[in-house]
Formats: C-alpha cells, sequence, structure tokens
C-alpha cells in the first residue's frame, strides 16, 4: 500500500524559503506521477507542481513559477519542494499526492491523484 508522508512545513517570515519532503512507500515509483497541491481555509486544493518520476518532466502553476522548486531523489523515494520567497498568500496545508500513471492533460488535477499525504501546514507572516 502507497503510504505518503509530509513533513517540512512551519511558521515563517515572508521572504524566507521551506524545503517540503515527501516520503514514499509502499511501491516502486518509478512511473508514477508525484504532485503538491495546497489548501488554505475556504478554498478549494490547489495545484502547485508536479513531476514524472522516471521521466523527469516536471509541471507548476503560474503562481508558483520561479519560486517553488519540485524535485525527487530516487535512493530516498523522497520528492521535494523548495519553496522561496515565502509570501503570506502562499500560507496553506501542502499535501504530496501520487498516481501510477500520467496524464499531461490531468496531472493538475487533484482528482487525477489516488493516493494522498496528511499533509503539512506552512504559515508565512508578514
Amino acid at each position: 500500500q502507497v503510504q505518503l508522508v509530509e513533513s517540512g512545513g512551519g511558521l515563517v517570515q515572508a521572504g524566507g524559503s521551506l524545503r517540503l519532503s515527501c516520503a514514499a512507500s509502499g511501491r516502486t515509483f518509478r512511473n508514477y506521477a508525484m504532485g503538491w497541491f495546497r489548501q488554505a481555509p475556504g478554498k478549494e486544493r490547489e495545484f502547485v507542481a508536479a513531476l514524472i518520476w522516471s521521466g523527469g518532466s516536471v509541471y507548476y502553476a503560474d503562481s508558483v513559477k520561479g519560486r517553488f522548486t519540485i524535485s525527487r531523489d530516487n535512493g530516498k523515494n523522497a520528492v521535494y519542494l523548495q519553496i522561496d520567497s515565502l509570501k503570506p498568500e502562499d500560507t496553506a496545508v501542502y499535501y504530496c499526492a501520487a498516481n501510477s500513471g500520467y496524464s499531461s492533460l490531468n496531472i493538475y488535477r487533484a482528482s487525477f491523484y489516488n493516493y494522498w499525504g496528511q499533509g503539512t501546514q506552512v504559515t508565512v507572516s508578514s
């Protein structure tokens, strides 16, 4: 069974940086799509970034391009989200997600993913 465990969230001042981690276990993730989403209070869950574990293709929401970087570590079975130049509007619970398939059209959709972590809180103070 696939398990995803996020870590690395916290309280940070605007302009700071955080590195979120997603530890994946239970499968070989070679052909998986791995995504990061976030959900702020009262808002819908939104796509942030994704990658295809084997191919290296990466995808970003327009709102985070240039500040967020998604990456993976094959040896540690982990996916990371580096967040720089944090803004108060980045405050949200950040979720890691996985899907055993790949679809360039659907990789931005939360409904595409069938495995989710429990989330990690990121709070940015102004």
